[in-house]
């Protein structure tokens, strides 16, 4: 494998090898008359593409179309190269260098449908949501990845606006209000095209922001209840949720003089960002995983990314005035045992998930103080 002059990231392994078992699991599904078709958009090097079909394919006979691009012609001799062998895994190996718009704008011609698409783009992917998923199969999975973190995380309010129609404002929750604002675009991107979206993953380390979705024949019942808002008040720290469907005016936060205001971010997606199944489906027992790669795929099964309301536990003590942060996992017993629903943030370390509101939060916070060791 020769990675070329090309961008490369070792650090993205855990990424690539979600994707190759995502590819797995799509490859032991009952084939259709016409196989399936695999398409690496923004392939690189191609070791994606190339690990999809060593590790995600039966040796010969796969029934699998792979197509792999990159817009720079200069790749194309590396990915023939890279992709070689290939050749006794795939029923068909297609190598192309297009821009993007220009192969999906000729696959939806050519009613070319994929069961499986990678956009992995630098910077915002969100100018070819809607034509990648013009070439979705229903069913098929998309796996989007975007390096584009200024806007989504607040830091860039007016870019936000020009790359997903939303308002973003700071949040200590910032990589998962990216994550949000993103399955949010996706989503109305989808029910444009009268079509549902099913997440199955999604997470980050701070520098790429990555989903995997499952694109639907039709929106699930109320499936319109999981595009909303979050609002903030950055004085008090409360937070407050409302899907668009039932939007009305905003209660008051608990500052105590109710001088407080409301940051508020979206339209962006509230519902679930985790499907437990399709990550238990993941996890085989036979398959000798990455130990980065499988804590990250226990740390995602372990947060179904409900509700949307996500606290610091290192910003709950500083409001308690205590000398540090206690466990998270410490914490979520302690909500649990209140009654309420409870769970570490699977994106963003030292972050408690919970629909109690801010003021019970903060006292069994500081019950688990005066509990001590």
């Amino acid at each position: 494998m020769s990675l070329g002059d090309g961008f490369f990231r070792a650090q993205s392994r855990p990424a690539r090898d979600i994707s190759v078992l995502l590819a797995r699991s799509l490859a032991r599904r009952p084939r259709g008359e016409g196989g399936q078709r695999w398409l690496d958009l923004m392939a690189g090097c191609g070791i994606r593409a190339l690990r999809w079909g060593l590790e995600a394919l039966p040796e010969v006979g796969s029934g699998v179309e792979l197509w792999v691009n990159d817009a720079d012609p200069d790749r194309l001799p590396l990915l023939k190269t890279n992709l070689a062998p290939l050749a006794s895994r795939v029923q068909v190996l297609k190598l192309s260098a297009m821009p993007a718009e220009v192969l999906l704008a000729r696959a939806f011609a050519e009613k070319r449908f994929f069961d499986l698409i990678d956009l992995d783009a630098f910077g915002s992917p969100s100018a070819l949501i809607q034509p990648v998923l013009q070439v979705l199969a229903f069913d098929g999975v998309l796996l989007l990845a975007s390096t584009d973190g200024r806007s989504p995380t607040g830091h860039d309010r007016p870019g936000a606006i020009r790359s997903f129609g939303a308002a973003a404002r700071a949040h200590p929750a910032s990589w998962e209000l990216a994550l949000r604002l993103q399955l949010g675009l996706l989503a109305r991107q989808a029910w444009m095209l009268g079509r549902g979206v099913q997440p199955l993953l999604a997470f980050s380390e701070g520098r790429t922001f990555r989903l995997a979705v499952r694109l639907a024949r039709r929106p699930t019942a109320a499936e319109e209840e999981h595009l909303g808002l979050v609002a903030r008040c950055e004085r008090c720290g409360d937070q407050q949720l409302q899907p668009l469907l039932r939007l009305q005016g905003w209660p008051r936060c608990h500052c105590p003089d109710g001088a407080g205001r409301w940051a508020i971010s979206g339209p962006l997606w509230l519902g679930a960002l985790q499907d437990p199944s399709a990550l238990a489906a993941l996890m085989d027992p036979r398959e000798d995983l990455e130990t980065r790669t499988q804590r990250l795929i226990q740390r995602l099964q372990a947060d179904p990314g409900v509700p949307a309301r996500v606290w610091p536990t290192d910003e709950l003590s500083r409001r308690l005035g205590m000398d540090g942060p206690p466990g998270v996992a410490d914490l979520v017993e302690t909500l649990r045992r209140a009654g309420h629903q409870a769970w570490p943030s699977a994106v963003m370390a030292g972050q408690v998930r919970t629909d109690a509101d801010l003021p019970e939060l903060l006292q069994l916070c500081a019950g688990l103080r005066s509990e001590g060791p």
